[in-house]
């Protein structure tokens, strides 16, 4: 568990074994490193830890679930190792989701950009609001979602991954997303939501353990090459990050 003035990630596990990871960033939910190494490592353990039997994924906050990297930290980076460094982060988590032999349940209250598009992919079942809205920002930024882009493929295909990769500004409201196949289920409210979530939960935490540890097996099938595939992503965002396009880019964000 992290927490500090700069955001936290907690892990709570109730009496039925269901193991709630939840992170929270002051700005928006935004990822910089330290988070996203906890996260990750975080959903490593609860995977380890056998009390628990089932995950959900969660964003503290009302209307924005992720809004992606964190821009403080994209700006600071002035090498390609620490280029490399930040984007393996995204890559951990998806690995971190991708290996976990626990169900995880995702939870996405409101918007979700770039990294947060990925995490809401590399989760096994996605609950949403009508507020989930997403985009994958990066070509506007001068890189790509090259690191997140196999999982949210993996999920709502090429053709889709390729709209949101290409029309870097616009947002795709959460009946896309669900048409799509990136949510399962989406609601008007988060009381709505909670309650569905929490149904499922439970009804997930009576389940045969290896039954569920086989069928996500199943699910992540012909991903045995991530490791190696989204460290090499995270070197092409890494080296194009250097970039004063990219650097300008984040600049004028910033001053808005």
């Amino acid at each position: 568990m992290m927490e500090n003035n700069k955001g936290y990630v907690r892990l709570n596990i109730d009496k039925n074994g269901i193991g709630t990871i939840e992170f929270y960033h002051p700005q928006s939910n935004s990822l910089p490193g330290e988070i996203l190494s906890e996260i990750a490592k975080t959903i490593t353990e609860a995977s380890l830890n056998k009390e628990i039997k089932v995950i959900v994924l969660k964003s503290a906050g009302n209307r924005t679930f992720c809004a992606g990297a964190s821009f403080d930290e994209l700006i600071q980076i002035e090498n390609i190792k620490s280029g490399i460094e930040f984007f393996s982060g995204f890559a951990n988590v998806i690995n971190a989701c991708r290996k976990c032999t626990k169900i995880i349940i995702g939870r996405v209250q409101g918007k979700a950009v770039g990294g947060g598009v990925g995490i809401a992919s590399a989760v096994d079942y996605c609950f949403a609001t009508q507020h989930a809205s997403i985009k994958l920002s990066e070509l506007a930024l001068g890189i790509g979602p090259f690191v997140v882009g196999p999982s949210v493929e993996r999920k709502v295909g090429l053709s889709a991954m390729s709209a949101l990769a290409i029309n870097a500004d616009k947002w795709f409201d959460a009946n896309w997303g669900l048409q799509k196949g990136l949510y399962s289920e989406i609601f008007q409210d988060n009381e709505s939501m909670d309650k569905a979530i929490d149904e499922l939960a439970i009804k997930l935490s009576k389940s045969h353990v290896q039954a569920t540890k086989k069928l996500k097996k199943v699910f992540w099938e012909g991903t045995d090459d991530w490791d190696e595939l989204l460290f090499k992503r995270a070197k092409i965002s890494g080296e194009l990050i250097l970039s004063d396009f990219s650097k300008n880019a984040i600049k004028k964000i910033q001053k808005k």
